[in-house]
């Protein structure tokens, strides 16, 4: 369970939701625009993407100006592929769980630069089900708000007399 999960308000009225980017907090109720924020981000996400694809088009096109040959142009080619490939897979996945933190997660991050497209795709796809990242998120709040019922059910009752029967009374 995250640790954002676990914040409370002020007044102590229990958990509060953690925001995602873009979403805020409407992901809880599927309110203040939900809908429309989803549309909008998914669009945004596929034009980005699609606008990316066509400066990487230039690009391969300044390296056949270049002439530097059909080998760096295919290992142009395949690494871009393969990059978007494994940034879709990372950022697809990083919408179920949190990220652990470790070497492997890190060194993989230019990997996911490189692939910017991949992301943005994964980022678009995910929009068209539900708020990216919002079932993790959806989950560790509702957990939390259960621990929060526990916790608050076992504390009801006067404090006080519970601890009169439990001591023995001196004389």
């Amino acid at each position: 369970m995250s640790e954002h999960s676990e914040n409370t308000t002020a007044s102590g009225g229990g958990p509060e939701p953690e925001p995602i980017r873009f979403f805020g907090t409407t992901w809880v109720g599927h309110d203040g625009g939900y809908g429309l924020r989803r549309a909008g981000v998914a669009a945004g996400s596929l034009i980005t993407a699609f606008a990316a694809a066509l400066l990487l088009r230039f690009a391969y096109e300044g390296l056949a100006v270049a002439e530097v040959g059909s080998f760096v142009n295919v290992l142009v080619v395949v690494m871009f592929a393969v990059c978007s490939a494994i940034a879709f897979r990372k950022t697809w996945e990083s919408f179920s769980r949190r990220p652990d933190g470790s070497p492997s997660e890190d060194s993989l991050r230019g990997l996911k630069a490189i692939g910017f497209i991949g992301s943005l795709i994964a980022y678009a796809l995910r929009c068209f089900g539900e708020a990216p990242g919002e079932k993790l998120r959806r989950a560790e709040y509702e957990a939390a708000l259960r621990q929060y019922e526990k916790r608050r059910g076992t504390r009801s009752g006067n404090p006080a007399a519970r601890g009169t029967k439990a001591r023995p009374k001196r004389r």
